[in-house]
This record gives structure tokens, sequence and C-alpha cells, in this order.
């Protein structure tokens, strides 16, 4: 019974084939039947068209289309919706709809504005995953199908062994045969398999010219055995692998065709007898373009096109005049050199791939959302995805990347080249506090760099294909000297054919190879040098003997957070943006004047945007998403937990331990028995509030005197503002006040601050340091969160911290730099409960920890078991919604978050609008920074009563697709 079913499907199949095959060859012979001699030979031409010229240039094209009935298009520079209009015009004009075909090696804006680019070969030669080239295709082919393109005249299959070479290079996928064959298959497959057929060239094979055949005609010395075991080799695998068309180059090959300087593209050995009989290639065979001067300055226009047309071409590709070229097939007809059956031959041909393009049954592109429907987020997804795995580190000797220790390092970045360099800038600085040395002079960079234990060096040229990247003598001196003073991370943005100019490699520690200078290269090698992402790629080619082919040091990824597209981490962009619209909701309704929000998935940051002015004033400048906010309550989390949790992995504390045993001064007071768990978990009975600072205030309700002067000096030195400094034992006085306090009447969940201010004093008295010394050395400097800190003002200029309020009631001034909460402002700016500055970004990093159970970046900080401890809800039972010192999500209808959230996420919200949720289950952080407290602190919360960080959270939920 199998096999007669398979019999049977193998019947349907082959019945289905036939008389697919049938329907193809009715088609043909009918529409060839309906050509005259000349008709006929018009559809051998593809003909030069822009998009960018004037009517005159259309005009001339009208001309060619109704008069010559010429049977193709070669599009080149212009605009995707400009093209598409021509495209519609002239098809509408043809006897025989029209072959349209483009360069468009790297995507469609090597010939088009406003269209997407891919990474060039030689990048992609680096990748070892072919399915992501294959992917390539399949997206270079859907926006080829979408502009009415049938022919996209890629991959390049030349083996670029020669690093001379002008004109290939980053057009080749690298010099052995081996790495050209498998990625321009894969380029290939991807094409082909969206309906658009894939054309490799330049046949037989332009990787070993150190001359350009759009100006001269190169000579290629190789004999037959070479040419065959090297250069036709990625030819026959494509060819098995089903090619659709070849490219015949306009070459100079003495040992395939003996005739002094005759081109390959007219020679019959090369096109007939090698690429149709011993490479047994059935498909379209086009020539180079043929104004090329490798071809014109050997023929006239329509000598040249009849002479490839007899050496076995189909198409004649960049006719330089139609007219005079149809003129000699006929004088070549009357005298016999061209007979009706080889004219046959490759008109039926051609007919059979427009019927295969279904060109039968043409339909006019559509211009509605063609922009969009070019320039797809996916597009960028799989971009990024390309250059993550491209990346290449061809020199680690002192494993230098990735950086791990930040706390041991200080780095400084010196810039070489002429292009821009600010994405790999900032992005460096998303990881560690990085310094740019910016002297012209070599000495002065010299004696700055000596104070830095790590050198990065990025050599930035501009993204062109055949642009000049060599170093010139002054970058190589650079490099030579900064390497002998200090340990250097050269990174390239650059072919990697740069690295020829180097001729002393030895003091160099670390190479890595970015390939290309675009943001998206600019944003992924930061993340292989601090170990976001390991690097995968390997050398396309050789540089000289130092690096061979196929080289590439595989580094780690040591668990710090990274940037990437929200496709690729299973989420919607098109639904994050929805974000966008309720932070500018809440701008425009004057809730907030800006807000950062940061939102990461599975270790990336996915989205991070900062909206609106730091005030509402309209020289106010506008929010950075490397500004600093007051992160108020969210400091309980950020600054005292993870030094709380540090604690109990030393076996210094446990749930049930006493604040009396904590504590010593809280021995014989009413919260003497205070555990840390009821503490942390809010059901201690404390106070929820006192107001501290009103008691330091005089008869007007100004600072007194008593407790405050307008400098600072022994007795007076916590600085409570500008200008202002409360008594220096007036903390003391904070402890007793709430040693003295009463205790609520019943044990139940009730919000306090008092809890965080003791476990800041618990914290160090167990250590000897102050707080913000803690945090920093155990947590902010080695995580690499260079924003975090209390009292911001000490290392940071003004301009970049968001004000928070306009105190009228007990500062005076307007609140900038200096902590917003009373109590921890009468501290000094450090307390437990309130006190810390930061960005979004490096909120994430302590709350990216959490989610790795305690490991970030290559370290343990806390132990897992200790933040399993922690992450739980030990009275949800009792209406008590809180973990340890963490808050969690609602019970009931109350509660901080979007109720779309998990039960194992935590969080904290902060009074001054700020947010901050973590989700295992998801792998989600989401961060909101604002101050929404200015200008008036008092004024109804309207951030809380409109659900504005609550309705985000439920966007980025809404956005996981997977």
């Amino acid at each position: 019974m199998r096999y007669i079913l398979l019999f049977i499907l193998f019947s349907i199949v082959t019945f289905g084939q036939k008389k697919a095959n049938l329907s193809q060859e009715i088609w043909v012979d009918s529409v060839y039947n309906q050509l005259s001699f000349n008709e006929k030979v018009g559809q051998l031409f593809m003909v030069a068209v822009y998009s960018n010229k004037n009517e005159a240039h259309n005009k001339s094209i009208d001309k060619l289309v109704e008069e010559n009935k010429i049977g193709g298009l070669i599009f080149f520079q212009g605009g995707p919706v400009r093209q598409a209009t021509l495209t519609n015009r002239y098809q509408a004009k043809a006897k025989v709809p029209l072959f349209v075909g483009i360069d468009a090696e790297w995507g469609l804006s090597m010939r088009l504005d406003s269209t997407y680019r891919y990474p060039w070969n030689m990048t992609l030669g680096a990748i070892q995953d072919m399915k992501l080239i294959e992917k390539t295709g399949n997206q270079m082919g859907k926006q080829s199908k979408r502009m009415g393109i049938h022919f996209n005249f890629a991959p390049v299959v030349d083996i670029n062994t020669n690093p001379k070479n002008p004109i290939i290079g980053n057009r080749s996928f690298g010099e052995t045969k081996e790495i050209v064959a498998l990625r321009a298959s894969a380029l290939m497959i991807g094409l082909q398999n969206e309906g658009v057929f894939a054309t490799a060239k330049h046949f037989p094979g332009h990787g070993d010219t150190s001359t350009d055949s759009h100006h001269t005609l190169p000579v290629v010395k190789f004999d037959k055995n070479r040419l065959d075991d090297v250069e036709l080799y990625p030819y026959r695998e494509l060819i098995r692998n089903g090619l659709a068309s070849v490219m015949v180059a306009h070459l100079n090959v003495p040992s395939i065709e003996p005739r002094e300087n005759y081109p390959t593209s007219i020679s019959y050995n090369v096109v007939t007898n090698i690429l149709k009989n011993e490479l047994q290639f059935n498909g379209l065979i086009f020539t180079d373009a043929l104004n090329m001067k490798g071809a014109s300055n050997f023929k006239k226009p329509g000598d040249i096109d009849l002479e490839a047309f007899l050496a076995g071409n189909d198409v004649l590709l960049f006719s330089e005049n139609v007219p005079v070229a149809i003129k000699k097939f006929n004088e070549a007809k009357d005298d016999g050199r061209l007979t009706e059956q080889r004219l046959a031959y490759s008109v039926k041909k051609i007919l059979a791939y427009k019927y295969k393009a279904n060109l039968q049954n043409y339909q006019p592109i559509a211009l509605d959302n063609l922009y969009k429907d070019l320039n797809k987020v996916e597009y960028d997804a799989l971009n990024y995805q390309l250059y993550e795995y491209a990346v290449t580190v061809v020199k680690n000797d002192k494993k230098s990347v990735p950086i791990v220790q930040l706390e041991k390092e200080k780095i400084a970045y010196v810039k070489l080249g002429n292009d821009t360099s600010d994405v790999f800038l900032s992005q460096l600085k998303n990881y560690a506090d990085v310094t740019e040395i910016t002297s012209k002079n070599l000495d002065s960079v010299l004696v700055q760099l000596q104070k830095y234990t790590k050198v990065i060096v990025g050599y930035h040229k501009a993204d062109g294909a055949w642009k000049n990247h060599d170093l010139t003598f002054r970058e190589l001196l650079w490099i030579n000297q900064i390497a002998k003073q200090n340990e250097i991370i050269l990174t390239f943005f650059t072919k990697p054919y740069s690295l020829l100019g180097i001729k002393n490699f030895e003091t160099i520690d670390t190479i890595i190879l970015g390939y290309q200078n675009n943001e998206i290269a600019q944003t992924v090698v930061p993340q292989v040098i601090f170990g976001s992402i390991g690097s995968k790629g390997k050398l396309p080619v050789s540089i000289d003997d130092y690096f061979k082919v196929g080289e590439g040091i595989e580094t780690l990824a040591i668990q710090r957070l990274g940037f990437e597209m929200p496709e690729n981490v299973g989420m919607s962009s098109e639904i994050l943006t929805k974000i966008d619209s309720i932070a500018n909701y809440a701008i425009e309704k004057k809730i907030t004047p800006g807000m950062q929000i940061l939102v990461a998935r599975k270790g990336k940051v996915i989205y991070q945007k900062a909206f609106g002015k730091q005030t509402y004033e309209n020289e106010s400048p506008k929010v950075k998403n490397t500004d600093l906010y007051d992160i108020a309550s969210l400091t309980k989390i950020i600054g005292t937990l993870p030094n709380v949790m540090q604690e109990f992995d030393k076996g210094n504390l446990e749930l049930e331990t006493k604040l009396k045993n904590m504590l010593p001064v809280f021995k014989g007071s009413n919260k003497e028995n205070a555990t840390v768990l009821d503490m942390l978990t809010h059901q201690a009975r404390f106070q929820p509030w006192i107001a501290f600072y009103k008691s330091t205030l005089d008869s007007v309700k100004k600072p007194s005197l008593n407790y405050y002067r307008n400098r600072p000096s022994v007795q007076f030195q916590l600085k409570v503002a500008e200008d202002l400094y409360l008594r220096t034992d007036y903390n003391d006085t904070i402890i007793k006040i709430i040693a003295n306090s009463d205790l609520l009447p019943k044990k139940q969940y009730k919000y306090s601050d008092f809890p965080f201010i003791l476990f800041k004093e618990y914290l160090e008295k167990e250590n000897g340091k102050s707080l913000d010394y803690i945090a920093k050395n155990n947590f902010y400097t080695p995580l690499g969160a260079t924003s975090l800190t209390y009292n911001p003002l000490r290392q940071f200029d003004k301009s970049v911290i968001i004000p928070t309020e306009n105190d009228t009631y007990y500062r005076h001034q307007i609140i900038q730099g200096y902590v917003h909460d009373m109590a921890a402002a009468m501290q000094g700016g450090v307390s437990g409960h309130a006190g810390l500055f930061s960005n979004a970004l490096d909120v994430a990093k302590v709350m990216q920890m959490y989610l790795q159970k305690g490991n970030y970046g290559g370290r343990e900080y806390i132990k897992e078991e200790t933040i399993q401890k922690f992450n739980t809800c030990y009275f949800c039972k009792d209406g008590n919604r809180r973990g340890v010192g963490f808050d969690k999500p609602q019970l009931g209808t109350e509660g901080p978050t979007c109720g779309c959230v998990s039960l194992t996420s935590f969080g904290h919200t902060g009074f001054t609008g700020a947010m901050t949720w973590a989700d295992p289950e998801k792998e989600i952080v989401y961060v909101f920074l604002s101050n929404r407290t200015y200008p008036d602190a008092n004024a109804s919360n309207r951030l809380s009563k409109e659900n504005i960080r609550e309705n985000i959270q439920k966007v980025i939920y809404d956005s996981i697709v997977e």
C-alpha cells in the first residue's frame, strides 16, 4: 500500500510539472510567433534606465520600448517610488512584458535611495551560519519583488585573491572558493525562493585582477587548470543548486581565449564551450554592461552586441545603441552569420524566464505603502544578527576581550580615521566610564594615556564599498606608539585589508574587525568588547602571513546587557511604538516634563528612549538617555537591598534577625524585636513617615539657625541643598526620633521608610564605610553602572541632572542635584530609602543582575538562593503583597503594575515618578524615570491616577509575540 501511495503521489507531481511545462511552452511559442525579426532581436536587449534623470531620458526609454520592443530594463540610480512609477509606465507601453533587473549586491540601496542596505559580501564572508545569509537573500528577494524586479545581479562569486583588486574587494565573499561558494549558494537560494532570479557574476572570475573593467580590459594570467579548480568552482556549486543566470565579465584570459586582448564576454570558447558545454549551464546568460571600457574599447556599439550574442550570450546588458545593434543583427542574418535557430534559442529562453517570473499575468506595482514595505523592522532585526555573527576578533593575546573586572580598569578611547564614531563611543560609555582623548598632538595623547589601563582605538572610515580604507603614515605611527605604551584594543570599522598596512602586530594586544562603519556595527562591537555577546566571525581573507583566512577567536558572552532589535527577542517593534504615544500624551498633558523609558528582554535592551524636557520652561534642554533622575524609593532595591542580601550571603543576617541585634541603640525600645522579615515586608508596625525637617524650621517656616548654616564647617557638614548645611550630628537625632516613635496598633502591611533608614545604619556600622561607598564598590563600579550615585553633583555637571522640584516649604530653591526626599537630604543625601540618582540604563543593570539570579558580567554578586528568598511573598495570604524589600504584583485590584505581569515578578516605584520592574518568566526588565514632582511635589499625582507607567507596561507585554 505504501508503494502504491508513493507512486500515486509521484504521478500527481509529475503530471503537475508536465502541465506547467506545457503551459509555459504554449505561451512562449504563442508570443514568439507573434514577433517580427526585429522584435525578436529587441527581446535580447536590457537597457540602462535611471529614475533620477529628466523627462527627456524617460522619453528615450519610451521610444526603445515602443519602437524597438526591447526585452528588459536595468535600473540604476534613483528612488523607489520614482522607479516603480517608471516601471509601470514602461510596462504599460511594452508589447511583451519587460524584464526588470538591478545591481543590488548588498540590497536595493546599492542603486536606490530610501531603500534597505545589507552588509557587503566580505562582511557576510565572516559569518559562519549560512541560514543567516540565506535569510538575507530571502529579504532581498522580497524587496526586489515588491519593486517589480525580476533579476538581482547578485551574488558576486569572484574569489578575491588579490587584496589590491580595485573593483571587487568588498564585493567578494572572500579569498577561498569554499567561502565564496557556500555563501553565494545561500544567498542565491534565498533570492530564488522568493521568486527573484539570482545572477552569478563575473564569469569566469574577476577576483584576481588589479585593474577595473569599467575603465580597461583586466588581464587574468591563470592557466585553465587553475581556473577550473578555483574560479569556476563556485559556478559549478551554484549551477548544481539551481542557478538562474550568469553574467559574463569583460576580461582578458589568454589561457581560454588566445586572441590577443579579446574580451571573455564576446568569446565563443568562454561563453559557449566552457559555460554552456563544460559547466552544462542552461540558464540565462547576461553580458556585463556593454558600455564598460573593457568591452566598448574593443568594438563599436552594435558590433559589440552582435559579437556577444554570437559568442553565446542571451541578454545584452546596457547596450549603448539598440537601433544600430538591431541593424547589425539584420546584416548578420542576411550574410548567414545569424540563423533563425540561434535567435530562437535565446529569445525563447528569455520568454520562458518571463513566464517563470509570472509576466504572462503581469500586474502593475502598487505604490501605496511602498517605502514602508521596503524598510520593515524585520530587516533591521536581521542586520543586527548579521553584524553580531560577523564581528571577528583576530588577536586577543592578553584575553583583554571581554573586559570583565571593570572596577580594575581605567579606559580611554582614541579615534582614528575621518568618519564618524559617535555611536561607538556612546555605546562604549553604556558599559563603563570611558574617556575620549581628542588631542591632535601625539605626544600630548601619550602623556594623557599614561594613567589608563586600557586604550580602545577605533579606526573609522566612510562606509563605501570602493573607498580607500588604507591606514595613513600618521595613523600607523599613532597605533604603533600607543601600543608600545598601553594595552590596546584596536577596532577596525573598515574592510579587513586595512590591516595590511600594519607591519608590527607584536605590540598590539587585541584586534577586532567590525568590517563596516555604520550604526549597527558601532553598536555591536562594544558588546563584544564588554562581553554582552561573544565574537563568532572568521576572517574571509588572509592578512599577509600574520592572520590566515578562516582564523577568528571566539570570545565569551558574560551576561551583560546588550542592545538588540525587539524582533530578535520575540517582541514587536510596531506594538512598542505605542509607548511613544503614551509618553507624548503624558508630556502634552503636563503630567510630567519628561521621562526616560527602557525595556530589556532576554538580556537585550530593545527600547530606550528619552522624551520631553527637563522642566516645562521653553528654554529647558531636552531629556537625554544619559541624564540623571532622582530615583527616590527605587533606592531601596537598587542601593540598600543588594547590600543587605550580601550580608545574608556572609551569614551576618537571617530573616529572623532582630533589630536590637543589628543596632544596639534599639535595645529596650518598642522596636527591639522587629525582625528583618517584618521590616522588609513593611509589617513591623513602624510609622510610615515623619516630617523630620519641620522641627528644624523657624517661626516663619525657614531653616532655623539653630540647625543650619549657609557655609560648611565641622559642626555643619550635612549639605541638604545649595548653600544650606545641616548640623553634622543631626543623623543621630533622626535615629532617636525613629526609636522613640510609637508603633502602629496592630501588625499589618503599612509601607514605611524607617526600615531602610535603619538598614543604612546597620550596613555602615557593619562595614565601617558610608552606604554610598559600599554600594559603589560592591555593585555600581563592577556592574559598569557609572551614573548610579548619591550626591551626583560631586561627579556630574548640573546640566545633566534633572530638576526634581521647586521647593517652597523647606529649602526654598529649585532642587537639582540634591535628593528630593527631605529625610534623605537631612542625612547628607545618603540614605537607605532615597538618595540615589541614575539614568534608566544603569537601573536596568541592577535589575538584570537580579533577573540573572545574582550574576552579571561574569561575576556572582548575590547567591541564587538569597535572591529567591527575597523575591518571595511570605504574607500574600494575609493581604500583604510585598516580597522581602521588593514590591510584588497586586493582590486583587490594588498594586503597582498593569496586572499583566507574572507572580514571580518584582520591582518598586518612587515618589518622583520612577518605576522599575523585572519579570523572570518573561525575562523582561522595565524602567521608567521621570520628574513628575516638578515643579510642585504636592500636586496631584496624575502619573499614577492616569496609570501612565502601568499602561506602558501593558504595551510591553502586548508586544511579546512568542
